[in-house]
């Protein structure tokens, strides 16, 4: 078993996850690699200050070149805001220094270009960029259905993540709700990787783009109270032809849900719809006899990588992430097999693609081409 030595800038909610995930990495039944989470880097030093409770965290730090030159570190981990990605990414890079970024792989369009194209010119760094929920079992259910063929010619398809949390119009302000530091894309840019994975990774690239975009709450509570301009899109539903409609929904006002990843596909020869909101059941279309036949399939907690958790009980998000990790780390030692791989650069690259004619559609009215 090799080793893989980590270190994390951006040591908010999703860092603090990747600690606990690899806390938990004995869970992990037979994996190639053993991390180890050995630097962490934030400006804050209250965010730093959590991760003292790490025995093998050996550098706390708010300056992240500190990780960058560090020889003793193997992968970074880059979870910070989208306006720092292109900036960070391309540091990583020339440093000759392995990542997982967060989505969306920059700001915008642009940012994503100039980042893998100096991907594409340092052969050597192993980059890809995260989408943990594809990893619950029945998404992997879902996925190996489709990419079996067992569905036939597609007919439709609808994919969707959608949040609540925005239903509170007096929630704060965050960087997530302002351009400057989310990007023009708004939700798009922040949700968006998640209904993308699966179709770009099954060959669905869209051809065109109609997108209805939302800007529902225009302001929110700043940090004395006092209101500040919320301009952000805070639902997006895009209509894309793929060679049959595809439809993707990412929204942070969706009344009734909480954090829930849905596909639904169907085919002439048969169906499948999974949602986190349900975690252990996918549901399954089929004609028999003569008559149309929707069954409920239970998964269980097994995923990609198999764990000593029993198979009955419940998946979460924390072992979601658990499980993109290690396909993460697995990828890199070439060690994957035939199990989904993390988001690619040029999967990330493609979605930015995808959102920017969405965009373009948004300010158009009309369906744009990608």
């Amino acid at each position: 078993m090799s080793i893989a030595r980590i270190g994390i800038v951006g040591g908010g909610l999703m860092g603090r996850e990747l600690a606990a995930a690899i806390g938990r990495w004995a869970a992990l039944e037979d994996h190639p690699v053993q991390p180890r989470l050995e630097a962490v880097c934030d400006t804050s030093e209250a965010a730093r200050a959590w991760f003292g409770r790490i025995p093998t965290v050996r550098l706390l730090t708010g300056d992240r070149r500190a990780l960058l030159d560090d020889p003793e570190l193997d992968v970074l981990y880059l979870a910070v805001p989208h306006h720092l990605h292109e900036e960070l990414y391309l540091e990583t890079i020339a440093a000759g220094k392995d990542f997982l970024g967060e989505k969306p792989f920059g700001i915008d369009l642009g940012a994503a270009r100039r980042i893998v194209a100096a991907l594409d010119e340092s052969p050597g760094v192993f980059s890809r960029c995260s989408s943990e929920m594809p990893y619950f079992p029945g998404a992997q259910l879902a996925y190996d259905m489709i990419r079996s063929g067992a569905l036939g010619e597609i007919i439709d398809v609808e994919h969707s993540f959608l949040h609540s949390s925005d239903l509170d119009r007096t929630k704060p302000i965050n960087w997530k709700r302002q351009a400057e530091f989310c990007g023009e894309l708004g939700v798009m840019a922040d949700l968006g990787m998640h209904v993308l994975h699966l179709p770009l990774r099954l060959g669905w690239r869209p051809r065109r783009v109609y997108a209805v975009l939302q800007d529902t709450v225009r302001e929110r509570p700043g940090a004395a109270g006092e209101p500040v301009r919320c301009d952000t899109w805070d639902n997006a539903t895009l209509h894309a032809d793929a060679g049959f409609p595809l439809t993707l929904a990412t929204k942070r006002i969706a009344p009734g849900e909480t954090n829930t990843w849905r596909l639904r596909a169907l085919g002439m020869d048969g169906g499948v719809e999974f949602s986190t909101a349900s975690p252990k059941a996918v549901r399954r279309f089929a004609v028999r006899d003569g008559r149309q036949v929707w069954e409920r399939l239970e998964t269980g907690s097994q995923s990609a990588f198999a764990t000593v958790t029993g198979p009955i009980f419940e998946f979460g998000f924390s072992d979601a992430i658990l499980q993109m990790w290690a396909a993460y780390l697995a990828e890199r030692a070439g060690a994957l097999g035939d199990r989904l791989g993390c988001v690619t650069p040029a999967e990330a690259l493609s979605a930015h693609e995808v959102l920017a004619a969405a965009q373009a559609s948004g300010a158009s009215g009309a369906a744009e081409p990608v």
